[in-house]
């Protein structure tokens, strides 16, 4: 689970770097280009605290499974005399 959150995670930042180049260039300041430049500077600023949260969730969810892990280790280890 915690692998294909950092791949949603990669795959936002990477829009989020698509997003704020676009800003950056002159091709959203064209006209007839899809939006503006604050509109892909808020989408990248959205992609990237979007990549954050699923890099937090990934990484909990991975400290979780670890812990869960262990545990069963340790009860397992605990039943052998």
């Amino acid at each position: 689970m915690s692998r294909n959150l950092y791949i949603l995670a990669a795959t936002l930042f990477f829009f989020s770097l698509v997003a704020l180049i676009l800003s950056l260039t002159n091709i959203a300041q064209q006209p007839g280009s899809p939006g503006d430049v604050a509109l892909w500077q808020t989408m990248s600023i959205a992609f990237f605290v979007l990549s954050l949260v699923a890099t937090l969730a990934g990484t909990l969810s991975l400290l979780f499974t670890q812990a869960e892990r262990r545990a069963d280790d340790d009860r397992r280890a605990r039943r052998r005399p």
